[in-house]
Protein backbone atom coordinates (compact mmCIF):
# COMPACT_ATOMS: atom_id res chain seq x y z
CA UNK A 1 0.00 0.00 0.00
CA UNK A 2 1.17 3.52 -1.01
CA UNK A 3 1.52 6.04 1.16
CA UNK A 4 1.53 9.95 0.02
CA UNK A 5 4.16 11.42 2.06
CA UNK A 6 5.84 15.39 1.98
CA UNK A 7 7.69 15.44 -1.29
CA UNK A 8 10.05 17.85 1.08
CA UNK A 9 11.72 14.70 2.01
CA UNK A 10 12.90 14.00 -1.81
CA UNK A 11 13.01 17.69 -3.26
CA UNK A 12 15.01 18.81 -0.17
CA UNK A 13 17.40 16.18 0.55
CA UNK A 14 19.70 14.26 -1.56
CA UNK A 15 20.27 10.94 1.18
CA UNK A 16 20.48 10.95 4.76
CA UNK A 17 21.46 14.12 6.36
CA UNK A 18 23.84 13.59 9.21
CA UNK A 19 24.97 16.24 12.05
CA UNK A 20 28.58 16.65 12.51
CA UNK A 21 30.27 15.30 16.05
CA UNK A 22 29.73 18.92 17.87
CA UNK A 23 29.50 17.93 21.45
CA UNK A 24 25.72 18.16 21.23
CA UNK A 25 23.70 15.06 22.61
CA UNK A 26 22.28 12.45 20.34
CA UNK A 27 18.52 14.16 20.49
CA UNK A 28 20.14 17.48 20.05
CA UNK A 29 21.30 16.43 16.72
CA UNK A 30 19.85 16.84 13.42
CA UNK A 31 18.39 13.01 13.12
CA UNK A 32 19.30 10.40 10.40
CA UNK A 33 16.21 8.94 8.58
CA UNK A 34 16.27 6.51 5.92
CA UNK A 35 12.87 7.87 4.70
CA UNK A 36 9.93 10.03 5.47
CA UNK A 37 9.69 9.38 9.07
CA UNK A 38 5.81 10.74 9.69
CA UNK A 39 4.29 7.89 7.82
CA UNK A 40 1.98 7.25 10.60
CA UNK A 41 0.48 10.88 10.52
CA UNK A 42 -0.35 12.86 13.33
CA UNK A 43 -3.14 13.36 15.85
CA UNK A 44 -4.70 14.87 18.57
CA UNK A 45 -6.76 14.13 21.60
CA UNK A 46 -8.05 14.35 25.68
CA UNK A 47 -9.11 17.62 25.11
CA UNK A 48 -9.90 19.50 27.93
CA UNK A 49 -10.78 23.75 28.17
CA UNK A 50 -7.09 25.15 27.94
CA UNK A 51 -4.92 21.71 26.67
CA UNK A 52 -4.88 19.16 23.89
CA UNK A 53 -2.22 16.63 23.57
CA UNK A 54 -0.79 15.98 20.66
CA UNK A 55 1.00 12.76 18.95
CA UNK A 56 3.11 11.48 16.49
CA UNK A 57 5.72 8.92 16.17
CA UNK A 58 8.70 9.22 13.57
CA UNK A 59 8.95 5.86 11.72
CA UNK A 60 10.35 5.93 8.36
CA UNK A 61 10.14 2.31 8.09
CA UNK A 62 6.64 1.77 9.84
CA UNK A 63 6.78 -2.28 9.10
CA UNK A 64 10.29 -3.17 9.97
CA UNK A 65 10.60 -1.87 13.38
CA UNK A 66 10.49 1.38 12.90
CA UNK A 67 13.34 1.96 11.07
CA UNK A 68 14.87 4.51 13.43
CA UNK A 69 18.08 4.71 14.97
CA UNK A 70 18.67 3.82 18.59
CA UNK A 71 18.66 7.14 20.45
CA UNK A 72 16.68 9.77 21.54
CA UNK A 73 15.29 12.39 18.82
CA UNK A 74 13.86 15.90 19.30
CA UNK A 75 10.97 16.73 17.56
CA UNK A 76 9.90 20.46 17.28
CA UNK A 77 6.06 21.35 17.43
CA UNK A 78 3.69 24.35 16.44
CA UNK A 79 0.20 25.02 17.44
CA UNK A 80 -1.49 27.79 15.33
CA UNK A 81 -5.05 29.68 14.46
CA UNK A 82 -4.75 29.39 11.06
CA UNK A 83 -3.66 25.92 8.76
CA UNK A 84 -1.23 28.15 6.94
CA UNK A 85 0.65 29.17 10.71
CA UNK A 86 0.50 32.73 10.50
CA UNK A 87 -0.62 32.75 13.52
CA UNK A 88 1.95 30.13 15.63
CA UNK A 89 0.37 30.53 19.56
CA UNK A 90 2.43 27.64 21.07
CA UNK A 91 5.47 25.93 19.96
CA UNK A 92 8.21 23.85 21.61
CA UNK A 93 10.14 20.63 21.18
CA UNK A 94 9.45 17.40 23.04
CA UNK A 95 11.69 13.94 23.20
CA UNK A 96 10.32 10.98 21.05
CA UNK A 97 11.82 8.36 23.14
CA UNK A 98 13.28 5.40 21.69
CA UNK A 99 11.84 3.32 24.52
CA UNK A 100 8.20 4.19 23.72
CA UNK A 101 8.94 3.54 19.77
CA UNK A 102 9.66 7.58 19.15
CA UNK A 103 6.48 7.89 19.66
CA UNK A 104 5.47 11.67 20.89
CA UNK A 105 3.07 12.81 23.29
CA UNK A 106 2.60 16.72 23.29
CA UNK A 107 0.23 18.01 26.73
CA UNK A 108 0.14 21.56 25.38
CA UNK A 109 -1.45 23.93 27.64
CA UNK A 110 -2.49 27.31 28.16
CA UNK A 111 -5.13 27.82 25.14
CA UNK A 112 -8.21 28.74 24.45
CA UNK A 113 -11.79 26.73 25.31
CA UNK A 114 -13.81 25.68 22.62
CA UNK A 115 -11.30 27.21 19.72
CA UNK A 116 -10.02 25.32 16.85
CA UNK A 117 -6.45 24.89 16.36
CA UNK A 118 -3.84 23.59 13.70
CA UNK A 119 -0.51 22.17 14.73
CA UNK A 120 2.34 19.75 13.35
CA UNK A 121 5.74 18.48 13.91
CA UNK A 122 9.31 19.02 12.43
CA UNK A 123 12.11 16.38 12.56
CA UNK A 124 15.77 17.34 11.44
CA UNK A 125 14.64 18.33 7.67
CA UNK A 126 11.42 17.31 7.70
CA UNK A 127 7.71 18.71 8.92
CA UNK A 128 4.84 16.37 9.32
CA UNK A 129 1.18 16.54 7.64
CA UNK A 130 -0.92 19.16 9.24
CA UNK A 131 -3.59 18.42 12.09
CA UNK A 132 -6.50 20.33 12.86
CA UNK A 133 -8.17 20.23 16.84
CA UNK A 134 -10.14 21.62 19.10
CA UNK A 135 -10.49 22.22 22.74
CA UNK A 136 -13.41 21.65 25.03
CA UNK A 137 -16.06 24.33 26.28
CA UNK A 138 -14.90 26.25 30.13
CA UNK A 139 -16.96 23.36 32.53
CA UNK A 140 -18.59 25.90 34.22
CA UNK A 141 -19.65 27.52 30.61
CA UNK A 142 -23.11 27.32 29.35
CA UNK A 143 -22.99 25.03 25.98
CA UNK A 144 -25.89 24.55 23.77
CA UNK A 145 -24.45 21.84 20.87
CA UNK A 146 -21.93 19.43 20.66
CA UNK A 147 -21.62 16.43 18.22
CA UNK A 148 -19.70 13.71 18.01
CA UNK A 149 -19.11 10.39 16.46
CA UNK A 150 -18.39 6.95 18.16
CA UNK A 151 -16.91 4.43 16.36
CA UNK A 152 -15.22 1.08 17.25
CA UNK A 153 -13.73 -2.57 16.23
CA UNK A 154 -11.44 -2.02 12.88
CA UNK A 155 -10.99 -5.45 11.84
CA UNK A 156 -8.08 -4.40 9.13
CA UNK A 157 -8.71 -7.73 7.36
CA UNK A 158 -12.60 -7.76 7.47
CA UNK A 159 -12.44 -4.85 5.47
CA UNK A 160 -12.26 -1.07 4.15
CA UNK A 161 -11.79 2.20 6.40
CA UNK A 162 -14.19 3.66 3.83
CA UNK A 163 -16.24 4.58 7.70
CA UNK A 164 -13.11 7.12 7.89
CA UNK A 165 -13.13 8.75 5.03
CA UNK A 166 -16.86 9.43 5.64
CA UNK A 167 -16.36 10.91 9.12
CA UNK A 168 -13.29 13.35 7.97
CA UNK A 169 -16.35 14.89 5.82
CA UNK A 170 -18.33 15.46 9.15
CA UNK A 171 -18.40 18.77 11.09
CA UNK A 172 -17.49 16.74 14.43
CA UNK A 173 -15.90 18.29 17.72
CA UNK A 174 -14.24 15.17 18.76
CA UNK A 175 -14.43 11.44 17.80
CA UNK A 176 -14.95 8.60 20.70
CA UNK A 177 -13.12 5.22 20.30
CA UNK A 178 -14.77 2.45 21.88
CA UNK A 179 -12.03 -0.21 21.45
CA UNK A 180 -10.30 -2.80 19.34
CA UNK A 181 -8.56 -0.45 17.45
CA UNK A 182 -6.64 -3.40 16.27
CA UNK A 183 -7.09 -7.10 16.31
CA UNK A 184 -4.51 -9.66 17.34
CA UNK A 185 -4.97 -12.67 14.69
CA UNK A 186 -2.51 -13.87 12.46
CA UNK A 187 -2.83 -13.30 8.49
CA UNK A 188 -5.80 -14.99 6.78
CA UNK A 189 -8.06 -16.30 9.98
CA UNK A 190 -11.17 -14.44 8.76
CA UNK A 191 -13.37 -15.78 6.10
CA UNK A 192 -14.15 -12.16 5.34
CA UNK A 193 -10.84 -11.30 4.44
CA UNK A 194 -9.98 -8.83 1.71
CA UNK A 195 -6.81 -7.91 2.84
CA UNK A 196 -4.14 -9.40 5.21
CA UNK A 197 -2.58 -8.83 8.43
CA UNK A 198 1.49 -8.61 8.82
CA UNK A 199 3.72 -11.01 10.97
CA UNK A 200 1.63 -13.62 13.04
CA UNK A 201 -0.74 -13.25 15.98
CA UNK A 202 0.71 -10.67 17.73
CA UNK A 203 2.32 -11.68 21.28
CA UNK A 204 5.22 -9.37 21.83
CA UNK A 205 5.59 -5.43 21.77
CA UNK A 206 7.32 -5.36 18.64
CA UNK A 207 4.28 -7.38 17.60
CA UNK A 208 1.82 -4.88 18.82
CA UNK A 209 3.48 -2.13 17.28
CA UNK A 210 3.76 -3.45 13.96
CA UNK A 211 -0.20 -4.11 14.10
CA UNK A 212 -0.94 -0.43 15.29
CA UNK A 213 1.64 0.26 12.34
CA UNK A 214 -0.08 -1.49 9.48
CA UNK A 215 -3.54 0.10 10.94
CA UNK A 216 -2.24 3.34 11.20
CA UNK A 217 -0.53 2.75 7.69
CA UNK A 218 -4.02 3.00 6.06
CA UNK A 219 -4.85 6.63 4.59
CA UNK A 220 -8.62 7.20 5.51
CA UNK A 221 -7.84 6.01 8.99
CA UNK A 222 -4.57 8.57 9.24
CA UNK A 223 -6.89 11.24 7.72
CA UNK A 224 -9.59 11.11 10.70
CA UNK A 225 -6.89 10.81 13.00
CA UNK A 226 -5.77 14.59 12.10
CA UNK A 227 -8.86 16.38 11.89
CA UNK A 228 -10.74 16.10 15.04
CA UNK A 229 -9.82 15.36 18.71
CA UNK A 230 -9.78 11.43 19.66
CA UNK A 231 -10.58 10.15 23.03
CA UNK A 232 -9.55 6.62 23.41
CA UNK A 233 -10.65 3.28 25.21
CA UNK A 234 -9.74 0.21 25.03
CA UNK A 235 -11.64 -3.63 24.63
CA UNK A 236 -10.07 -6.93 24.10
CA UNK A 237 -8.78 -7.33 20.84
CA UNK A 238 -6.58 -4.80 21.71
CA UNK A 239 -4.88 -7.35 23.57
CA UNK A 240 -6.64 -10.89 23.14
CA UNK A 241 -9.88 -11.68 22.54
CA UNK A 242 -12.37 -11.64 25.79
CA UNK A 243 -9.61 -11.24 27.95
CA UNK A 244 -10.84 -10.76 31.67
CA UNK A 245 -7.67 -8.63 33.87
CA UNK A 246 -4.91 -10.83 34.09
CA UNK A 247 -6.82 -13.97 32.54
CA UNK A 248 -6.65 -15.12 29.10
CA UNK A 249 -8.84 -16.48 26.66
CA UNK A 250 -6.35 -19.19 25.62
CA UNK A 251 -4.17 -21.03 27.13
CA UNK A 252 -1.15 -19.13 28.11
CA UNK A 253 1.14 -19.32 31.27
CA UNK A 254 0.45 -16.39 33.50
CA UNK A 255 3.39 -15.17 33.52
CA UNK A 256 3.53 -15.73 29.45
CA UNK A 257 0.05 -13.36 29.63
CA UNK A 258 0.96 -10.59 32.25
CA UNK A 259 3.62 -10.18 29.79
CA UNK A 260 1.48 -10.24 26.91
CA UNK A 261 -0.85 -7.52 27.99
CA UNK A 262 1.80 -5.18 29.43
CA UNK A 263 3.08 -5.48 26.05
CA UNK A 264 -0.20 -4.88 24.40
CA UNK A 265 -0.99 -1.75 26.68
CA UNK A 266 2.77 -0.20 26.20
CA UNK A 267 2.00 -0.01 22.01
CA UNK A 268 -1.54 1.02 22.47
CA UNK A 269 -0.03 3.73 24.67
CA UNK A 270 2.58 4.49 22.00
CA UNK A 271 0.23 4.97 19.14
CA UNK A 272 -2.64 6.66 20.75
CA UNK A 273 -2.93 10.74 21.70
CA UNK A 274 -2.76 10.01 25.67
CA UNK A 275 -1.69 11.73 28.65
CA UNK A 276 1.11 11.06 30.53
CA UNK A 277 -1.79 9.84 33.08
CA UNK A 278 -2.25 7.07 31.12
CA UNK A 279 1.39 6.11 30.61
CA UNK A 280 1.81 2.31 31.42
CA UNK A 281 3.27 1.66 35.06
CA UNK A 282 4.05 -1.81 36.23
CA UNK A 283 1.96 -3.81 33.57
CA UNK A 284 -1.10 -1.58 34.75
CA UNK A 285 -2.38 1.35 32.46
CA UNK A 286 -4.84 3.96 33.69
CA UNK A 287 -7.59 4.30 31.27
CA UNK A 288 -11.26 5.47 32.84
CA UNK A 289 -11.30 9.02 33.54
CA UNK A 290 -13.87 11.59 32.68
CA UNK A 291 -14.31 14.36 30.27
CA UNK A 292 -17.01 17.69 30.68
CA UNK A 293 -18.54 19.62 28.34
CA UNK A 294 -19.61 22.55 29.78
CA UNK A 295 -23.04 22.45 31.52
CA UNK A 296 -24.16 20.13 28.73
CA UNK A 297 -22.84 16.57 29.12
CA UNK A 298 -20.25 14.59 31.22
CA UNK A 299 -18.61 11.19 30.14
CA UNK A 300 -17.07 8.93 32.36
CA UNK A 301 -14.79 6.81 30.12
CA UNK A 302 -14.72 3.62 31.75
CA UNK A 303 -12.74 0.51 31.40
CA UNK A 304 -14.26 -3.06 31.62
CA UNK A 305 -11.28 -5.36 30.83
CA UNK A 306 -8.30 -4.37 32.92
CA UNK A 307 -10.07 -4.71 36.13
CA UNK A 308 -12.93 -7.66 35.50
CA UNK A 309 -13.52 -11.04 37.06
CA UNK A 310 -13.35 -13.63 34.50
CA UNK A 311 -16.29 -15.09 32.33
CA UNK A 312 -19.33 -16.91 33.91
CA UNK A 313 -20.12 -19.86 32.68
CA UNK A 314 -17.00 -20.30 30.51
CA UNK A 315 -18.25 -17.41 28.60
CA UNK A 316 -20.36 -17.41 25.36
CA UNK A 317 -23.94 -17.20 25.38
CA UNK A 318 -25.16 -18.89 28.58
CA UNK A 319 -28.42 -19.48 30.11
CA UNK A 320 -27.84 -17.33 33.75
CA UNK A 321 -26.69 -18.75 36.28
CA UNK A 322 -25.63 -18.59 40.05
CA UNK A 323 -22.33 -17.42 38.83
CA UNK A 324 -23.16 -14.78 36.45
CA UNK A 325 -25.69 -13.26 39.23
CA UNK A 326 -23.28 -13.29 41.98
CA UNK A 327 -23.22 -9.87 43.57
CA UNK A 328 -19.34 -10.36 44.29
CA UNK A 329 -18.28 -10.49 40.95
CA UNK A 330 -17.34 -7.64 39.29
CA UNK A 331 -17.11 -5.84 35.41
CA UNK A 332 -15.54 -2.23 36.75
CA UNK A 333 -13.43 -3.50 39.89
CA UNK A 334 -13.56 -1.52 43.12
CA UNK A 335 -11.38 1.33 42.86
CA UNK A 336 -13.50 2.32 38.96
CA UNK A 337 -16.66 1.66 40.65
CA UNK A 338 -16.41 3.74 43.29
CA UNK A 339 -14.94 6.77 41.33
CA UNK A 340 -17.98 6.27 39.13
CA UNK A 341 -20.31 6.45 41.71
CA UNK A 342 -18.78 9.55 43.21
CA UNK A 343 -18.51 11.24 39.77
CA UNK A 344 -22.24 10.44 38.96
CA UNK A 345 -22.78 11.52 42.22
CA UNK A 346 -21.15 15.43 41.16
CA UNK A 347 -22.50 15.98 38.06
CA UNK A 348 -24.25 19.17 37.25
CA UNK A 349 -24.21 18.46 33.74
CA UNK A 350 -27.79 17.66 31.54
CA UNK A 351 -26.39 14.42 30.18
CA UNK A 352 -24.71 11.56 31.51
CA UNK A 353 -22.72 9.07 29.73
CA UNK A 354 -21.13 6.26 29.86
CA UNK A 355 -18.88 5.57 27.36
CA UNK A 356 -17.67 1.57 27.42
CA UNK A 357 -17.21 -1.72 25.54
CA UNK A 358 -19.95 -4.25 25.86
CA UNK A 359 -23.60 -4.71 26.17
CA UNK A 360 -24.79 -2.92 29.13
CA UNK A 361 -28.65 -3.76 28.65
CA UNK A 362 -30.12 -7.33 28.88
CA UNK A 363 -29.68 -9.11 25.84
CA UNK A 364 -31.70 -12.53 25.53
CA UNK A 365 -30.82 -14.66 22.02
CA UNK A 366 -33.15 -17.15 22.63
CA UNK A 367 -36.51 -18.02 22.11
CA UNK A 368 -39.03 -19.12 25.18
CA UNK A 369 -38.58 -19.46 29.23
CA UNK A 370 -35.14 -20.00 28.92
CA UNK A 371 -32.55 -16.94 28.82
CA UNK A 372 -29.38 -17.42 26.71
CA UNK A 373 -27.31 -14.18 27.36
CA UNK A 374 -23.89 -12.62 26.39
CA UNK A 375 -21.55 -13.72 29.67
CA UNK A 376 -19.11 -11.07 28.28
CA UNK A 377 -21.49 -8.10 28.65
CA UNK A 378 -23.09 -6.75 31.50
CA UNK A 379 -25.66 -10.05 31.62
CA UNK A 380 -22.67 -11.76 32.69
CA UNK A 381 -22.17 -9.57 35.85
CA UNK A 382 -26.03 -8.50 36.10
CA UNK A 383 -25.82 -7.98 40.02
CA UNK A 384 -23.48 -5.49 39.39
CA UNK A 385 -25.40 -4.10 36.53
CA UNK A 386 -28.63 -3.89 38.55
CA UNK A 387 -26.69 -2.15 41.31
CA UNK A 388 -25.92 0.76 38.83
CA UNK A 389 -29.19 1.01 37.41
CA UNK A 390 -30.88 1.16 40.82
CA UNK A 391 -27.87 3.87 41.84
CA UNK A 392 -28.88 6.35 38.77
CA UNK A 393 -32.26 5.79 39.31
CA UNK A 394 -32.07 6.38 43.30
CA UNK A 395 -29.43 9.25 43.00
CA UNK A 396 -31.85 11.02 40.08
CA UNK A 397 -28.93 11.42 37.76
CA UNK A 398 -29.89 13.28 35.17
CA UNK A 399 -30.38 11.99 31.88
CA UNK A 400 -27.94 8.76 31.29
CA UNK A 401 -26.68 7.39 28.62
CA UNK A 402 -24.88 4.24 27.45
CA UNK A 403 -22.25 4.15 24.74
CA UNK A 404 -21.41 0.45 23.12
CA UNK A 405 -18.82 -0.49 21.17
CA UNK A 406 -17.25 -4.49 21.13
CA UNK A 407 -20.62 -6.20 19.30
CA UNK A 408 -20.18 -5.27 15.30
CA UNK A 409 -23.59 -4.23 14.78
CA UNK A 410 -26.66 -1.66 15.90
CA UNK A 411 -27.97 -2.01 18.42
CA UNK A 412 -30.65 0.98 20.83
CA UNK A 413 -32.25 0.20 24.19
CA UNK A 414 -34.30 1.46 27.24
CA UNK A 415 -32.19 0.61 30.18
CA UNK A 416 -35.12 -0.50 32.22
CA UNK A 417 -34.84 -0.58 36.34
CA UNK A 418 -35.44 -4.65 35.96
CA UNK A 419 -35.15 -5.89 32.17
CA UNK A 420 -37.39 -9.16 33.33
CA UNK A 421 -40.27 -6.95 33.55
CA UNK A 422 -41.47 -4.60 30.06
CA UNK A 423 -43.68 -2.52 32.53
CA UNK A 424 -40.83 -1.16 34.58
CA UNK A 425 -39.61 2.05 34.70
CA UNK A 426 -37.10 3.04 32.16
CA UNK A 427 -34.25 5.20 33.43
CA UNK A 428 -32.03 5.84 30.58
CA UNK A 429 -31.26 4.98 26.95
CA UNK A 430 -28.09 2.51 25.41
CA UNK A 431 -26.68 3.22 21.94
CA UNK A 432 -24.65 0.74 20.92
CA UNK A 433 -22.81 1.14 17.58
CA UNK A 434 -21.51 -1.10 15.19
CA UNK A 435 -17.79 -1.84 13.97
CA UNK A 436 -16.00 0.05 11.41
CA UNK A 437 -14.99 -3.25 9.49
CA UNK A 438 -15.10 -5.93 11.29
CA UNK A 439 -18.12 -8.38 10.23
CA UNK A 440 -17.35 -7.74 6.82
CA UNK A 441 -20.29 -6.80 4.78
CA UNK A 442 -23.72 -7.22 6.10
CA UNK A 443 -27.18 -5.86 6.28
CA UNK A 444 -29.92 -7.06 8.54
CA UNK A 445 -28.91 -10.69 7.74
CA UNK A 446 -29.36 -12.70 11.57
CA UNK A 447 -31.17 -15.21 12.30
CA UNK A 448 -35.10 -14.92 12.92
CA UNK A 449 -34.18 -10.96 14.21
CA UNK A 450 -38.47 -10.97 15.45
CA UNK A 451 -36.84 -13.38 18.15
CA UNK A 452 -34.61 -10.37 19.41
CA UNK A 453 -37.24 -8.15 19.53
CA UNK A 454 -39.93 -10.82 21.34
CA UNK A 455 -37.62 -11.45 23.92
CA UNK A 456 -35.95 -8.16 24.37
CA UNK A 457 -39.30 -5.58 24.67
CA UNK A 458 -36.94 -2.77 25.69
CA UNK A 459 -34.89 -3.54 22.13
CA UNK A 460 -36.01 -0.23 19.77
CA UNK A 461 -33.62 -1.06 16.92
CA UNK A 462 -30.99 -3.50 15.56
CA UNK A 463 -28.86 -3.40 12.47
CA UNK A 464 -25.90 -5.45 10.89
CA UNK A 465 -24.15 -2.72 8.73
CA UNK A 466 -20.93 -1.14 9.20
CA UNK A 467 -20.35 2.35 9.79
CA UNK A 468 -20.24 5.12 13.54
CA UNK A 469 -22.94 6.43 15.05
CA UNK A 470 -23.33 10.27 15.02
CA UNK A 471 -24.47 12.10 18.11
CA UNK A 472 -25.78 15.61 18.46
CA UNK A 473 -26.92 16.97 22.11
CA UNK A 474 -28.06 19.95 22.60
CA UNK A 475 -30.24 21.27 26.11
CA UNK A 476 -33.53 19.95 24.95
CA UNK A 477 -32.62 16.33 23.16
CA UNK A 478 -30.01 13.97 22.34
CA UNK A 479 -30.06 12.67 18.78
CA UNK A 480 -28.04 9.26 17.25
CA UNK A 481 -27.67 9.01 13.61
CA UNK A 482 -26.66 5.37 12.40
CA UNK A 483 -24.89 6.31 9.47
CA UNK A 484 -23.84 3.02 7.75
CA UNK A 485 -22.41 1.87 4.64
CA UNK A 486 -23.78 -0.54 2.08
CA UNK A 487 -20.17 -2.57 1.99
CA UNK A 488 -16.66 -2.30 3.03
CA UNK A 489 -15.11 -5.21 1.20
CA UNK A 490 -13.70 -2.61 -1.07
CA UNK A 491 -12.82 1.01 -1.07
CA UNK A 492 -15.23 3.76 -1.52
CA UNK A 493 -18.83 3.53 -1.06
CA UNK A 494 -21.44 6.18 -0.55
CA UNK A 495 -23.05 6.78 3.62
CA UNK A 496 -26.25 6.98 4.78
CA UNK A 497 -28.28 7.90 7.81
CA UNK A 498 -29.91 4.56 8.47
CA UNK A 499 -32.19 5.30 11.19
CA UNK A 500 -32.01 8.55 13.90
CA UNK A 501 -33.22 8.18 17.45
CA UNK A 502 -33.72 11.12 20.12
CA UNK A 503 -34.09 11.41 24.10
CA UNK A 504 -35.87 14.20 25.79
CA UNK A 505 -34.33 15.67 28.36
CA UNK A 506 -36.10 14.26 31.60
CA UNK A 507 -37.83 11.76 29.53
CA UNK A 508 -36.09 8.65 29.94
CA UNK A 509 -36.21 6.19 26.68
CA UNK A 510 -35.61 6.53 23.21
CA UNK A 511 -38.06 7.08 20.18
CA UNK A 512 -37.06 6.79 16.91
CA UNK A 513 -37.36 9.76 14.26
CA UNK A 514 -37.46 11.09 10.70
CA UNK A 515 -34.11 11.83 9.20
CA UNK A 516 -34.84 15.38 8.05
CA UNK A 517 -35.50 16.47 12.15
Amino acid sequence: MKINVSESFHEKTAGIRTAESDGRTAAEKVPRFTAYPFTLGVSSGEPLPDSVVLWTRLAPEPLNGGGMPPEDVMVRWEVARDPDFREVVKQGEEAAKREYAHSVHVEVEGLEPDTVYYYRFHAGYETSQTGRTKTLPLQTSAVDRLVFAFVSCQHFEEGYYTAYRRLAEEDLDFVLHLGDAIYEYGPGTSSKCVRLHKGAETLTLEDYRTRHAQYLYDADYRLARSLFPWIVTWDDHDVENNYAGLIPEKDQSPDRFILRRASAYQAYYEHMPLRRSSMPRGGDMQMYRKVTCGDLAEFHILDTRQYRDDQANQDGNKPPSFESTDPSRSILGHEQKKWLYDGLRRSQSTWNVLAQQVFFSQVDHQAGETKVLPMDGWDGYSAERNELVEFLQKQHIANPIVLTGDVHTNWVFDIKSDFDNPNSTTVGAEFAGTSVTSGGDRANTIKDPDILYMENPHLKFFNDQRGYVRCTVTKQYWRSDYRLLDYVSKPGGPISTVASFICENGRPGVRRVSDTM
